[in-house]
């Protein structure tokens, strides 16, 4: 997935880029601007940059008239490496050797036909994972660090409107998710490498849990330990297949209490359809944990969270095993104010709404029912 955005000034050549991408069958998403009527690049340098961060788009690809003020935007997000480029020998250089992971053009400087030789060079030119260039990204990503720490702007994708996206980055979620793709994998070693996945993103997802500290007594004498503070927690499976994840859950924080939330997804339309919801009487004073191996469509994520807001739940996440950009996206513009938790960001969805490659229907595996 290809994150691309312009201001007015590169509006007609990110069309032209567009057009490109569609004819070589590359899927992108459009961060901006929609017409030629005067804009502000920082808005949407900014907007595909942070879907570059956060795992929702591979790369980016951002226009403005001279491709020097928006690259500035796009490098201002944590772990970007946006270049800009106006002939083809820098876009094969910026991916050799620095892995950039964004490309900035000027529609001024550049004409159609040689832009267009600049992204497919960007596009198709593999980092080439020498030493000495793997060290120096290291170093550009820890002098980026210092910075951002002394400034206290650390998160993956947030600001004031829009979630928090994190995608894992552990060896160990991308080994059980290789597992869980393989058409051989069986349903017992499905429902237990879909458990252990979502321990490992539950432990991620909990990690700024407030706490206070307390006094207690070991065997030896009085001491000071830390527990978890203010809201209780609540664990939300949308049936059936995020039942798979509850155990996994429940292995971190076994006082969490659990409710469900029954939905299905209408062949026909792909609209999701309520037929269960049992909550704790107190859901809406605890922290809400909602778990769904599959973010496809958005939609049954999307309709379960609206349940659980008109129940009085304030403080919601969402955390699913396998996500599309498209499901990401909808959940997002729906529920800005609702974190998710991603085990892996795939390609896309295909025509009949399943993410590609995906891992096929999870309910299914984890109860062996097909």
């Amino acid at each position: 997935m290809i994150a691309i955005a312009s201001d007015h000034g590169g509006y007609d050549l990110k069309e032209r880029v567009k057009k490109y991408l569609e004819e070589n069958n590359i899927p992108f998403q459009d961060f901006g601007c929609d017409s030629k009527a005067s804009c502000d690049y920082p808005v949407f340098g900014h907007a595909a940059a942070k879907a570059v961060a956060a795992g929702t788009c591979e790369k980016g690809i951002v226009i403005c008239t001279t491709g020097i003020g928006i690259s500035i935007s796009a490098n201002k997000v944590k772990g970007i490496r946006c270049a800009l480029c106006s002939e083809p020998l820098s876009a094969k250089m910026t991916r050799l050797h620095n892995d950039a992971n964004m490309l900035a053009m000027g529609a001024g400087i550049v004409g159609e036909n040689l832009a267009l030789e600049i992204v497919e060079t960007f596009l198709n030119t593999p980092f080439s994972g020498e030493e000495r260039h793997s060290r120096r990204i290291s170093l550009i990503e820890e002098i980026c660090a210092g910075a951002q720490n002394t400034t206290n702007n650390t998160k993956t994708q947030e600001d004031n409107h829009m979630s928090k996206v994190v995608v894992m980055d552990h060896p160990l979620i991308e080994q059980k998710i290789g597992i869980i793709r393989r058409k051989e994998t069986g349903t017992k070693d499905f429902r237990q490498n879909i458990s252990e996945i979502a321990m490992l993103i539950g432990y991620e997802a909990t990690k700024d849990l407030k706490l206070e500290e307390v006094e207690i007594e070991t065997p030896i004498c009085k001491t000071t330990v830390k527990q978890l503070k203010g809201k209780k927690l609540a664990l939300v499976p949308i049936l059936r297949a995020g039942l798979g994840m509850v155990d996994g859950m429940l292995s971190l924080i076994p006082a969490a209490k659990v409710g469900h939330i029954g939905l299905y997804r209408d062949p026909e339309t792909l609209k999701p359809v309520e037929y269960y919801c049992k909550l704790p009487a107190d859901c809406a004073e605890r922290e809400v944990f909602v778990v769904d191996p599959m973010l496809a469509t958005g939609g049954s994520s999307i309709a379960a969270i609206q349940l659980l807001k008109d129940k009085g739940c304030k403080s919601i996440r969402l955390l699913c095993i396998i996500a599309a950009p498209e499901g990401v996206k909808a959940m997002q513009e729906a529920h800005p104010d609702v974190d998710i938790y991603i085990g892996a960001m795939d390609q896309k969805l295909n025509d009949h709404g399943y993410i590609v490659p995906g891992l096929g229907d999870a309910g299914d595996r984890i109860f062996g029912t097909k």
